[in-house]
């Protein structure tokens, strides 16, 4: 013969609003009901703890408006316009000072291009230097020449300032 079952509530029928047969009253995975596992916030001992996502739902804050720009480009552009012009000045003095009007009596000239009769590019160099070519012999403040059987002759005019240079063959 067998037993009938007990009469009553059944322990393995599903109980409403309990997840996955738990019994009702019970909080999941073993929690007490009513709390976080480690006590409330605001509790002695527990640190206040934002949420990562405070704002769900909210209306999203502006961001920051930016900084201005501290630089003044105008300033900025005077800069570089001055370095432009000192290194420009710099460049051009130290490349003429050595050219044919800085040439004194006794001083030996360089051709960079001798096949030229407007530009020859005379430089002033070392006596000693193997590019020496040419010694000034007498320099003229005009351009009235030199004694032509003589001398070769360099003349130049740059605006108000004129000048004749007399030169002989230089050989060491």
């Amino acid at each position: 013969m067998s037993t009938p079952p007990p009469q009553g509530q059944n322990p393995y029928a599903p109980q409403p609003n309990a997840p996955y047969g738990q019994p009702q009253g019970a909080a999941p995975y073993g929690q007490p009901q009513g709390g976080a596992p480690y006590g409330q916030p605001g509790q002695p001992g527990v640190p206040p703890q934002q949420s990562p996502y405070f704002n769900q739902g909210g209306p999203i804050p502006p961001a920051p408006a930016p900084a201005p720009p501290r630089r003044n480009i105008k300033k900025i552009v005077r800069i570089v316009v001055v370095v432009g012009v000192v290194i420009a000045a710099a460049v051009g003095w130290w490349s003429s000072r050595h050219d044919a009007d800085t040439a004194k009596v006794g001083d030996c000239m360089s051709i960079g291009n001798p096949d030229s009769t407007t530009n020859p590019d005379l430089k002033v160099v070392d006596c000693g230097d193997s590019k020496a070519k040419y010694k000034v012999v007498e320099k003229k403040d005009d351009i009235t020449g030199c004694d032509r059987t003589k001398y070769s002759e360099y003349t130049e005019t740059r605006g108000k300032k004129h000048f004749t240079l007399c030169l002989e063959n230089y050989t060491k």
